[in-house]
C-alpha cells in the first residue's frame, strides 16, 4: 500500500483524493504537494484541513482568461469540491469544528460550479422525500431523448457528491450511460443543511427516485441499476429487496451489518438499557478518549444522531449514545437478503479494512442470480473502495452492468 501518511485514517482518505485523479476529480501533483505540506508542519485534523481547504481556495477562483467552453473553470471546480471535501472529512476533529456547516457549502458550491459548466448540465431537481426533498443530479451523455440505461449511485455515509463522479458518473457517461447523482438523509444537504438522519428503510428513498426516472422519455425503464460504495452497500441492497424496478443491483462492498464496522470496545458499550449504556458512555469511556478518537467517533456517528452532529460543531462529544448506536443496528440487512431478486455483483477488496468478511457472507446468502469479485492488492486495487484504483473498480463494475442489461 502506498504510504502517504502514517496514520492509516488520514491515509485512506488522501489515497481517495490521490485515485480520484484519473477522473480529474483531483490532480496528482496537487494532492503530493498537499501531502507533503502537511507533514511538514506536522500531521494533525488541523493542518490538513488548512492544506486542503486553501488548495480548494485557490482553485475555485476563476483563472485568467478562461473562456466559456474551455473547461478550465469546470475542472478546477471539481477539483475544489474534492480538496473541500478531504478538509470537510477532519473538520470536527480540527480547532474550528464549527466550520463544519460552511465547509459543506464550499464542497456543495464547487460542485454544483462544475456541474453547471458540464456540457451537457445535469438535471437538477427536488424528488419528493417526506418533509424534505431530496437533491437530485440526472446527468446524460448529450442532451437528445434516446431511451438510455441509467444507474442510479448510492454513497455511503461520510462521501460527497464528488466521489460519485470518481465512482460512477464518468463511466457511466463513457458508456453511454445516464447516472443519478442523489443526497438521501444521513448524506450531504440532507445532513448538513436539513439535519435528517440515515434511515433503516431505504427502499423509501430510492423507490422516489426511479419513480422520478420513470416518468423521463430518455430513460430506459427496464435497464435502472442500483449501485451502493462503501456503506451505500447495504443500502442499495435493501432498497433492492423492496424495489422489483431494480434491473441490477452492485454492492461495493457488499455490507449486511454496518454496525460491526465500528470497533468491537465501542459495539460493547451497547445495552438493552438506554440509561445504562449512555451512564457507560459518559462515566467510563468519554473520560478515556484521546482527541483523535473523540474525533473518529464524533464524525462516525454524526450521520446518525443531529443531536450528535450539532455538539461536535461545539467542540463537544454527544451525550446520548444510545440512541445512534440503535440506528446504526438497525441497518441490519441479513434477513431482508433473500427478497433480492435482481441479479447482483458483490465486490470486495484485499484488506478490507472496514467489513471484512462481510461481502462474501452477503454473497453467499443471496439466491438471486449473482457475481462475486475480490478486487487486489496485486493491481493496486486492495482497502476499502479501491481507492488507489477506481478507474479499475469502474471497469469491473460498468462491464458487469454491460453484460447483464445489453443493449437492444
Amino acid at each position: 500500500m502506498m504510504t502517504l501518511f502514517k496514520d492509516p485514517g488520514f491515509n485512506f482518505n488522501a489515497l481517495l483524493a490521490l485515485g480520484g485523479s484519473g477522473q480529474g476529480s483531483a490532480e496528482v501533483g496537487e494532492v503530493l504537494t498537499a501531502v507533503n505540506a502537511i507533514n511538514k508542519a506536522g500531521l494533525s485534523a488541523q493542518t490538513y484541513v488548512e492544506t486542503f481547504g486553501k488548495l480548494a481556495d485557490r482553485l475555485s477562483k476563476a483563472p485568467e482568461g478562461d473562456k466559456p467552453g474551455t473547461g478550465t473553470t469546470r475542472f478546477r471546480a471539481l477539483r475544489a469540491s474534492q480538496y473541500y471535501s478531504q478538509a470537510l472529512f477532519f473538520v470536527l476533529g480540527s480547532d474550528d469544528p464549527g466550520n463544519e456547516e460552511q465547509l459543506y457549502k464550499s464542497t456543495r458550491g464547487a460542485w454544483d460550479t462544475f456541474c453547471k459548466l458540464s456540457d451537457p448540465a445535469p438535471v437538477t431537481a427536488n424528488v419528493p422525500y417526506g418533509n424534505t426533498p431530496l437533491p437530485v443530479w440526472f446527468f446524460r451523455p448529450d442532451d437528445s431523448v434516446e431511451r438510455r440505461p441509467t444507474v442510479i449511485l448510492t454513497n455511503g455515509s461520510d462521501g460527497q457528491n464528488v466521489d460519485m463522479w470518481t465512482y460512477g458518473v464518468s463511466a457511466a457517461l463513457e458508456r453511454g450511460w445516464n447516472a443519478l447523482v442523489y443526497d438521501g438523509p444521513g448524506q450531504g444537504q440532507l445532513l448538513f443543511l436539513d439535519r435528517v438522519v440515515f434511515t433503516p428503510r431505504w427502499e423509501t428513498v430510492v423507490t422516489p427516485l426511479v419513480d422520478w426516472l420513470a416518468a423521463r422519455s430518455d430513460v430506459d425503464t427496464d435497464r435502472i441499476a442500483l449501485t451502493g460504495l462503501s456503506m451505500g452497500g447495504e443500502l442499495a441492497p435493501r432498497a433492492a429487496a423492496y424495489e422489483n424496478r431494480i434491473a441490477a443491483l452492485v454492492a461495493m462492498p457488499g455490507v449486511l451489518r454496518p454496525w460491526l464496522g465500528f470497533p468491537a470496545e465501542i459495539r460493547e458499550i451497547l445495552t438493552p438499557d438506554k440509561e445504562e449504556t449512555n451512564n457507560i458512555w459518559n462515566k467510563e469511556v468519554v473520560p478515556e478518549l484521546s482527541p483523535a478518537e473523540a474525533a473518529t467517533l464524533k464524525k462516525r456517528f454524526e450521520p446518525f444522531s443531529v443531536p450528535a452532529m450539532l455538539a461536535a460543531r461545539q467542540g463537544k462529544m454527544f451525550t446520548d449514545f444510545y440512541t445512534p448506536a440503535k440506528l446504526v443496528e438497525s441497518l441490519d440487512i441479513t434477513n431482508v437478503v433473500r427478497r433480492i431478486k435482481t441479479p447482483t455483483l458483490v465486490l470486495d477488496y484485499d484488506d478490507e479494512q472496514f467489513y471484512p468478511g462481510q461481502p462474501r457472507e452477503l454473497f453467499d446468502k443471496l439466491t438471486s442470480p449473482k457475481d462475486y469479485v475480490k478486487l487486489s492488492a496485486a493491481t493496486g486495487a486492495q482497502l476499502h473502495c479501491s481507492p488507489m484504483a477506481p478507474q479499475e473498480h469502474c471497469e469491473v463494475v460498468f462491464d458487469w452492468l454491460q453484460e447483464t442489461l445489453p443493449g437492444r
